[in-house]
């Protein structure tokens, strides 16, 4: 496993919301506006915490993403990086085009990630077309093994919630990991199940909810129209209409002060609980600022929830079924 965080329990920081705006037709699908510099900031503030790795997407703003974290990465070369590669997207517009399907489609991505990173080489690359069914797959994973053969890449993964998807190529020699949702709303049994049964890293996307289990935002928050919280999809779980889902939020509401047991901030109990699930887990909570990175980072310091307080924690929460598996 090349994408060694050497952290335990493990911790990255996702890049979406440094992206910026990003659009499918009159669908924000990025964070809002951003400050290029205070990104910066707060990447350089997360290594100061003892923060070792960075995930992002070639989609994320439409490239812009990979654009800041390489920059703000130059000379860093002991950081390590992830990125993602399926979406097609047009710089200029901010707008998601389609997604590929071929071979040379995914190699010219894989390039492109490398070039906006400013890096000869790339920690991990994960397919970041989550539905895909496993068979048409195939030749996107081909592409990144003769990156991998060609020393562009040390690994590679998928981000996806399908454990069927995880069980199609676990066994490639460097398949190394899955990236999916996972948090005190979305436990992700069965995929996280599939990630321990086949030895892969897994990596966690929205551990704090998209912001919910930051405790910062209550029934009055809205926000700003190019927020991807404000639309309607399928697996916006979260928010709706630009505001938090009450039942997310009277969960959070029951078990809070049990997050902050030791001392602990919301988001950094939030993120204990995933470590406490499995000693596979390396969540990537998202930042726009410095305080909201260095928070993430701290977290390191406390560590998994102690087993006492998660049984406390699962006694208290009312969370729905998860059912079969789906986007999320």
């Amino acid at each position: 496993m090349t994408l060694d965080l050497n952290h335990n329990p493990r911790l990255g920081l996702g890049c979406w919301a440094i992206g910026g705006p990003l659009w499918e037709g009159e669908t924000p699908l990025g964070w809002g506006e951003v400050d290029d510099a205070e990104s910066t900031r707060a990447i350089h503030a997360a290594i100061d915490c003892g923060v070792t790795y960075f995930d992002t997407a070639s989609v994320y703003g439409a490239g812009h993403s990979e654009k800041v974290l390489g920059q703000a990465l130059a000379g860093r070369d002991q950081v390590k990086v992830s990125t993602k590669i399926g979406v097609v997207f047009d710089p200029d517009s901010r707008q998601v085009k389609g997604t590929i399907s071929t071979r040379a489609e995914a190699e010219r991505e894989i390039d492109g990630c490398l070039r906006r990173l400013g890096r000869d080489h790339v920690d991990m690359v994960f397919l970041h077309l989550n539905e895909m069914p496993a068979e048409e797959a195939a030749p996107l994973f081909d592409a990144m093994e003769a990156a991998r053969q060609a020393g562009k890449i040390g690994a590679y993964g998928w981000s996806t919630d399908f454990p069927s998807s995880v069980d199609a190529y676990a066994e490639r020699p460097d398949f190394a990991a899955v990236q999916h949702t996972m948090n005190l709303w979305v436990p992700a049994s069965a995929v996280l199940a599939a990630a321990e049964r086949h030895g892969l890293l897994s990596v966690n996307r929205m551990p704090l909810a998209m912001g919910v289990f930051s405790g910062k935002y209550t029934a009055e928050t809205t926000l700003q129209p190019s927020d991807i919280r404000t639309n309607a999809l399928d697996w916006m779980e979260y928010f709706q209409a630009g505001q938090v889902v009450p039942e997310v939020l009277a969960m959070l509401d029951a078990v809070r002060d049990l997050l902050c047991s030791g001392g602990r901030t919301v988001a950094q109990g939030a993120l204990g609980w995933i470590w406490a699930r499995s000693a596979n887990t390396c969540p990537i909570p998202g930042f726009r600022t410095v305080t909201q990175a260095e928070e993430n980072a701290r977290a390191l310091e406390f560590g998994a929830l102690p087993a006492e307080v998660m049984q406390e924690i699962e006694a208290l929460i009312n969370r729905p079924p998860e059912g079969p598996p789906r986007a999320r």
